[in-house]
């Protein structure tokens, strides 16, 4: 479960909710300038742009869970379980684990339409890291200042789908998730209309044009609420009330302990949230225990030492 968000206010500002039962020891990472990648399938290419996000880091390999290039391209992979299909290798087409999938595209690519240049001859294939690092079932939101798109490889193939509301989550597929929004077209963010022209009724309390609005933790109701608010954020010229209005926003679809049960009897929640400011290469976050909103600036560091990734901080 996650939820990943797009959102400009005069700079460009990408970011998420991890939404997991534990931590992975991940760390934020930024990946140098002409960091090598060796690919399972296609040969290894090192990487034109710099990037950062939060990532673990087996073999000096950087598994990205989210991450922000120097040109301001993003992605996220977020769950999608049952949804999610692999493939054997095709020949004539770029075959690209679902893990070395951000590196190939952040590391190549100015912007999303580059993106979609790549993804037109992608298979995304069926290979584990290692034997104790299988694949997870992921889809992906890219986005850059001017577009979002999302990317979902499933049995009837790798679909491409434009993304208007800048909002990803879990099951089920986009497309879905693009019909369901037509359920909610009458949400506003003033009083409720008096369609039936009763003069007894009245607007009682703020807020009742949002009426209806779903406040469950379900992946469908998320994408809803994220987009409603989204939507409705107030925007600034101020670095720090983007920030916080960003973090706002994905507050108010995060996951406290205890509300969302697993099968095998441990609780969701949500272990970090994140977001980057894509313009000027500067990643924030917090976790569910601290609150305290901590940067990492790109910038302060020498990405173009390309023998090693910068890994910084303690394990979120």
């Amino acid at each position: 479960m996650c939820t990943a968000l797009s959102f400009s206010a005069g700079n460009h500002y990408f970011g998420r909710n991890l939404d997991v039962e534990k931590s992975y020891g991940q760390k934020v990472v930024i990946t140098p300038k002409g960091f090598e990648v060796a690919m399972r399938c296609l040969p290894s290419f090192r990487t034109k742009y710099a990037m950062l996000g939060m990532a673990i880091t087996p073999d000096n390999f950087p598994l990205c869970f989210e991450a922000t290039n120097e040109k301001g391209l993003s992605i996220a992979g977020l769950n999608f379980p049952d949804n999610a299909h692999y493939n054997v290798t095709i020949a004539g087409k770029s075959n690209v684990t679902p893990f070395e999938l951000p590196l190939w595209l952040l590391g190549q690519c100015d912007n999303v339409h580059q993106a979609r240049i790549l993804l037109t001859k992608c298979n995304i294939v069926n290979i584990n890291f290692s034997a104790s690092l299988p694949l997870s079932p992921l889809h992906w939101m890219l986005a850059d200042k001017d577009e979002c798109i999302v990317i979902e490889s499933t049995k009837d193939g790798l679909k491409i789908y434009d993304n208007p509301f800048g909002v990803l989550t879990n099951n089920p597929p986009f497309d879905w998730h693009l019909m369901n929004m037509n359920n909610y077209l009458h949400l506003h963010n003033a009083g409720s209309v008096n369609a039936n022209n009763n003069s007894m009724a009245h607007n009682y309390s703020l807020g009742l044009g949002a009426l209806g609005l779903p406040g469950d933790f379900s992946s469908a109701s998320r994408f809803v609420k994220a987009a409603f608010v989204k939507n409705n954020s107030v925007k600034s010229e101020n670095e720090t009330e983007n920030v916080s209005q960003f973090f706002h926003i994905l507050a108010s679809v995060a996951m406290p302990k205890g509300c969302v049960k697993m099968p095998n009897g441990e609780y969701e929640f949500t272990l970090y949230s994140c977001c980057c400011n894509t313009d000027k290469g500067i990643f924030y976050y917090n976790t569910y225990d601290d609150s305290t909103i901590r940067s990492v600036n790109m910038n302060d560091y020498n990405t173009t030492d390309n023998t090693k990734l910068i890994i910084i901080g303690e394990e979120i």
